[in-house]
């Protein structure tokens, strides 16, 4: 069995075309069964085996594409479930981007932060306020709402304005670190939504508790997007963004500093990596692109209100770090998704099951142990679990792995090629200083 297993493994032709069958299947499910959860869920288990292939990178990506472009949206438009199937998918691209963001800050730098939904709530009021009436109330020039086109925009303001609270929040804390770190930032997450819940008086900015309502949708060519199915394509655009950067990043110098800080910071302070600039960087370019996903969010919901950005919300975030692989892009990815799916579907399907079984009489059981009610007990459960069996997540971050005799060899050879180079006379008079 492991001898067919690693034949299978070193098999391109196979993994393609076990891949498109299943892919086919599954996406044939979702086009005839609409409101199969199920067929949903292995139609995206599809990306998950497509990274476990030996295809490049680029095919990958490709193969992504179609099924992330084309296939999901097609097979799940055929029913009344099109609209909740996007509701989700949007939400999973949402909670990826925001991971990915506090990956960077706690995955690859090692500052833990507590306080991260405080700048996708200040994403989120920054389009809220000024696509509404309510700037009105304080700018003594503009009419308000602005239109529909100025989200594009404030998509870029949003990152810009988050990534300077990122900055404002990484200036204190620079000496903290560890739990007093923790503390900080949780304290600093605390107050922005304070803020926001209490800027009604003396000069009514965000409107309070009552929350900002009627916010302005997004406008493209005369299309205002109002679905979620609309908001999807949105999502993904910046998803693949957040994607592409976080990958440049890893493996830049930044990137390779940002680690470095994360295991010691006074040997990287040694190495010649200035602390404050690496870690103010972490903070920022992490926070934008919650920024960024919290105008979408503003924009999709319609509505913004502090009750949206609390600790706990921070907490699931830091969660989906956790469970699927500190410093690992496609762990993270793979824990925003299940966290987000287990959370909006899989537990809700459940508990609507269990309801139907209580109300025909084959079982009596409490509406306050319903699965959905018991969210955090059982995502408590499975930390549990995790940080027992699979501590580093479900994929753990990768190493490149040098073969140090190759690079010994590619050493000696290249200084050979050098001495050849040189004139004899050049050759003397080196060892003459030597």
């Amino acid at each position: 069995m492991k001898s067919q297993w690693k034949k299978y493994k070193q098999n391109k032709l196979a993994q393609g075309i076990f891949l498109l069958i299943y892919i086919g299947i599954t996406s044939l499910s979702l086009f005839m069964a609409q409101r199969s959860v199920t067929a949903f869920l292995l139609l995206l288990s599809s990306l998950l085996l497509l990274y476990f292939t030996n295809f490049k990178n680029l095919t990958k990506w490709l193969i992504a594409g179609i099924v992330l472009v084309f296939l999901l949206p097609f097979t799940a438009s055929n029913g009344d479930a099109y609209q909740s199937y996007m509701e989700v998918a949007t939400l999973v691209g949402i909670y990826i981007s925001m991971a990915l963001g506090l990956n960077i800050v706690v995955g690859m730098t090692g500052l833990l932060d507590l306080g991260f939904i405080a700048f996708f709530a200040v994403g989120a009021y920054t389009y809220g306020i000024f696509a509404t009436a309510q700037a009105a109330n304080f700018m003594p020039f503009g009419s308000f709402p602005l239109s529909g086109e100025s989200f594009w925009i404030f998509i870029l303001i949003g990152c810009f304005v988050a990534a300077i609270f990122g900055l404002l929040l990484g200036i204190p804390v620079l000496r903290v670190k560890g739990d007093y770190l923790a503390i900080v930032t949780l304290g600093f997450g605390e107050i922005i939504r304070i803020i926001f819940n209490n800027l009604d008086r003396p000069l009514n900015i965000t409107n309070g508790a009552m929350g900002i309502a009627s916010v302005t949708p997004p406008r493209l060519f005369g299309i205002d997007f109002l679905y979620p199915s609309q908001f999807y394509y949105i999502v993904l655009v910046i998803l693949l963004f957040t994607i592409f950067t976080v990958r440049r990043f890893e493996h830049s110098k930044i990137g390779r500093s940002w680690k470095a800080v994360r295991e010691n910071e006074i040997a990287a302070q040694a190495m010649g990596v200035p602390l404050v600039r690496t870690k103010l960087m972490a903070f920022a370019i992490g926070a934008s692109f919650s920024g960024m996903m919290g105008v979408v969010f503003a924009a999709k919901q319609a509505f913004v209100d502090p009750t949206s950005f609390t600790l706990l919300e921070s907490i699931t975030i830091l969660v989906m770090v956790i469970l699927g692989g500190m410093g690992s892009v496609p762990g993270v990815i793979l824990g925003a998704a299940v966290m987000t799916i287990l959370n909006l579907q899989v537990l809700t399907e459940v508990t609507n099951w269990l309801n139907q079984l209580n109300s025909t009489g084959v079982f009596s059981i409490p509406d306050a142990l319903s699965p959905s009610k018991m969210q955090r007990l059982i995502f408590g459960l499975l930390l549990i679990l995790f940080a027992l069996y699979r501590p580093k997540g479900l994929l753990p971050a990768k190493n490149h792995v040098y073969n140090e005799k190759e690079l010994q060899e590619g050493c000696t050879k290249d200084n050979g090629d050098n001495l050849k180079s040189i004139p004899e006379h050049s050759q003397i008079e080196k060892a003459q200083e030597v």
